[in-house]
């Protein structure tokens, strides 16, 4: 196979859809998404591997903030199984190593398939196979019923939210996760790329309020010609934990995803992550994959 890396744009968003479905099928990633995403996208570089006009990988840096001090900087290189083995993940892997090098990183961070393929690509190019993570599936037909809101807080969809209202509380919970894969760029980025993506489903994504603050949400994302859905973030804010509020917010989107018509949720946990483990359990996620986080020191 002759192939090349190059940059992606916005015109690579067919392409880059399905490497990431034939990939990581548990994910929602649609063309539509993916477009807006390059638009707009500055604290990431994309490359894809290109064979023709076939996109036939796909990697990313998620780049540091200027003021870090020895960032861990993650990473992400994805090949369709059909076409591994011809040297076009090592190829994407040492150009978006360089890239993050360049960029001042001084740890890295990607997630590996539970393969022995994937782990051997892995630590043969110095990573460290270390934290645990599942994907877990559910069954929408199947789901529990909505739960109501503790007394004195109220649920809203997304749709009667404000942006800041939520990425605030998104910065709140971030960098409680273990895995340390929920990160996020500053505001100004975060509003066209996350809040605006097309991919976001505003009415089947849910936060609970005290006031006007969100201590609580569950963010999904969907792909309505699959009917699959993902969520993507949910958290509750430290002041409020311990009080169900998670459980109560995810219950309400999966409802209302199931009601909308889609069929299957999928989800992704660290696996020392017990409280969401536990949450999700209950709303009957079982799991269905297992991927790996590894560090490479550069």
């Amino acid at each position: 196979m002759v192939f090349e890396i190059r940059t992606a744009g916005p015109e690579d968003a067919v392409g880059i859809a399905r490497v990431w479905a034939a990939a990581m099928p548990q994910l929602v990633k649609t063309a539509r998404g993916v477009e807006a995403e390059l638009k707009i996208a500055r604290s990431r570089i994309v490359l894809i591997a290109v064979d023709g006009e076939d996109v036939v990988g796909y990697g990313n840096v998620h780049l540091p903030a200027p003021d870090e001090t020895a960032p861990r900087v993650r990473i992400a290189v994805q090949v369709p199984p059909a076409v591994r083995s011809r040297g076009i993940g090592g190829a994407l892997a040492d150009a978006v190593i360089a890239e993050a090098s360049n960029a001042g990183a001084a740890r890295l961070l990607v997630v590996v398939g539970d393969d022995d393929e994937s782990k051997g690509f892995a630590t043969r190019r110095g990573f460290t196979i270390s934290r645990r993570m599942s994907h877990s599936q559910a069954d929408l037909t199947t789901g529990p019923t909505a739960l109501p809101a503790p007394h004195g807080l109220r649920m809203v969809d997304y749709g009667e939210l404000e942006p800041r209202q939520l990425w605030l509380a998104e910065e709140a919970v971030r960098h409680d996760d273990p895995s340390g894969l929920s990160t996020g760029p500053q505001y100004d980025e975060w509003v066209p790329a996350i809040w605006h993506n097309p991919d976001l489903r505003h009415d089947l994504s849910i936060a609970v309020l005290d006031g006007d603050q969100v201590v609580s949400f569950a963010s999904t994302t969907a792909d309505p010609d699959r009917g699959v859905i993902w969520s993507n973030l949910t958290g509750t804010i430290p002041a409020y934990r311990g009080r169900g509020l998670a459980k109560v917010a995810k219950s309400v989107a999966l409802t209302r995803a199931r009601e909308a018509g889609f069929s299957t949720a999928y989800t992704g946990n660290d696996a020392a992550n017990a409280p969401m483990l536990a949450v999700n359990e209950w709303l009957g996620y079982r799991a269905s994959s297992t991927v790996w986080a590894a560090e490479k020191t550069l």
